[in-house]
């Protein structure tokens, strides 16, 4: 009889989500945030500048399934990284929509 770790189908299905999201962008690297009760989203980087996310239920599962999939962590959000994202007219005007005249939600 075996036994796995709580989480390790949920651990195992986004692994295999960072890895398909790498293979379609060139590489990726990624940041872990809490996000309080909901989990922790894995926020991911292409080497094309593209990003996208992932939750995970816990912080444990996003790292365990981050180390798996071989995705280099950055502690922070910041400068460097920042930079790598690129953004293109859908999101600035879902960031800004309102202020500057793009679409509500409403």
């Amino acid at each position: 009889m075996s036994f796995c770790q709580p989480g390790e189908r949920e651990v195992a299905r986004l692994t295999k989500q960072i890895q398909a999201f790498s293979e379609e962008h060139g590489g990726s690297e990624g940041h872990l945030e809490h996000i309080g009760q909901a989990g922790t989203r894995i926020v991911l980087v292409g080497a094309d500048g593209l990003w996208g996310d992932l939750v995970a239920p816990t912080y444990a599962l996003a790292e365990r399934a981050a180390e798996q999939a071989g995705l280099t962590l950055h502690e922070e959000f910041d400068g460097e990284f920042a930079a790598k994202v690129v953004t293109g007219p859908y999101e600035w005007t879902r960031m800004a929509g309102i202020q500057i005249g793009g679409p509500s939600d409403r």
